[in-house]
């Protein structure tokens, strides 16, 4: 079965936003390349670029979280545009508040982690970073995602 794993562009600011992510998921990167690591004659890069990250990868369970800042050159990511969601499908409620309240830190809370209508234990918001998730504990699946 494929996998799903979320890339998220930043405006310079991905290597905190990866260290606050795994402070709350854990686990160690599985990638963390720089612009400067790329650099050369054919590509060069610019000094205030050289240590914003091409590439980091942080991997959650059987998936992985990636990301990169896009270069200046490429002009800014409307982090208050997204139309997309990163879901996260928790294996009890206990990891879907530790979750939750972890990555809400900071940011604003669109709909409070709570029992929904629809039987499952769920929760949504805004990260600090604009990064929009949703949290969820359906125990009839127990963190697996199913497809309806």
């Amino acid at each position: 079965m494929a996998l799903i794993n979320p890339y998220i562009n930043f405006n310079g600011n991905a290597e905190e936003a990866f260290l606050f992510y795994r402070s709350v998921f854990g686990g160690e990167f599985a990638k963390v390349m720089r612009f400067k690591d790329l650099s050369n004659a054919d590509y060069p890069v610019a000094e205030n670029e050289a240590n914003k990250i091409m590439h980091i990868a942080l991997p959650i369970g059987e998936n992985i979280l990636m990301a990169n800042d896009v270069p200046q050159s490429l002009g800014r990511v409307s982090e208050n545009e997204n139309r997309s969601k990163i879901s996260i499908s928790a294996e009890s409620r206990e990891e879907a508040n530790k979750l939750f309240n972890g990555l809400s830190a900071g940011g604003t809370i669109e709909m409070p982690i709570g029992d929904s209508p629809w039987g499952s234990y769920f929760g949504m918001f805004r990260d600090k970073y604009g990064i929009e998730w949703m949290v969820d504990y359906d125990p009839k699946y127990k963190g697996k995602i199913t497809a309806g």
